[in-house]
């Protein structure tokens, strides 16, 4: 899906698996996609209504909305890409956040995630899943909408993920140089550390200059260094779901957080020390409803 076309209508080896137990039942009619327009809150980094679970598999850790097969909706799924010799668990309370917030999280276990295929056979299980009848996951994953993410290596990887078909946006948080952004053609939230001494400010602007053919912007946290996100992910947890909200759900409120005149991360210095807008991101609307 073209970001044209949603401006119309918008993972030590071992960790607790806590796995739902319910029987999915066909819907009598189609399940919604998103939730209301606006959130109830614009408080973006507290956590979200759904209890979440864990799976972890072979290739893919999965974290997800725990009650998932009785899900009155379907659930938006984000790829993720681990820093270099990282793992999932590394990650555990940022990809457990978004889970909260209802999204499906398809983790890559590699460690070395850059070129994206494990990220992009996390797409290819979670469709499998979905069709699958006798699956806690049958029709209740959103694969209308997908977003790509991961640090470092796995930023990068999120770039490289990013032409595939069917991702609907980047989130690349501190990206490693191993990527083309010409290749990509949804919209992209480049993110860099003020303090990060690996992957320095410089090097995530240069994809936010080269990205002019997409909307794409670029913020840079205020005193965050290369490992901020990892553990508690901190600052990085309000605006990540804030922008996935915003693309795959469809959210109004966090969708304010990033276009319009008066968008939250461009008035916040106190979180950011830098915030840049493309021309194509900046003629995007506050809002899609009248």
């Amino acid at each position: 899906m073209s970001w044209r076309r949603k401006l119309l209508v918008p993972l030590a080896a071992l960790t607790l698996v806590l796995s739902a137990s319910a029987a999915a039942g066909a819907a009598p009619a189609p399940l919604p996609t998103g939730p209301a327009t606006a959130s109830a809150t614009s408080d973006f980094g507290a956590p979200g209504p759904y209890a979440t679970a864990v799976e972890v598999g072979p290739i893919t850790t999965l974290y997800y909305p725990r009650d998932i097969a009785n899900s009155e909706r379907r659930h938006p799924v984000i790829v993720w890409g681990n820093g270099t010799n990282g793992i999932p668990l590394v990650y555990r309370d940022l990809l457990l956040h978004w889970a909260g917030q209802g999204f499906v999280v398809a983790a890559a276990n590699t460690p070395q995630s850059n070129l994206g295929i494990s990220m992009r056979a996390g797409i290819d299980m979670l469709t499998h899943r979905n069709a699958d009848p006798g699956s806690i996951f049958h029709d209740r994953v959103d694969l209308e909408h997908i977003g790509a993410s991961g640090h470092s290596q796995g930023g990068a990887a999120a770039i490289v993920v990013g032409a595939d078909p069917r991702i609907d946006t980047i989130l690349p948080i501190q990206p490693g140089p191993l990527a083309n952004i010409n290749a990509v053609h949804v919209p992209a939230l480049l993110l860099a550390g003020e303090k990060d001494s690996i992957v320095f400010p410089f090097l995530v602007k240069a994809f936010y200059n080269a990205a002019d053919h997409i909307p794409a912007l670029y913020g840079e946290l205020r005193g965050a260094d290369h490992f901020t996100v990892v553990g508690d992910p901190g600052p990085f947890a309000a605006p990540t779901t804030a922008w996935f909200r915003a693309q795959l759900m469809g959210d109004e409120t966090a969708r304010a957080q990033f276009f319009g005149p008066g968008c939250g991360i461009c008035t916040d210095t106190t979180t950011w020390s830098d915030v840049r807008r493309n021309s194509l991101a900046l003629s995007i609307p506050a809002m899609t409803t009248p």
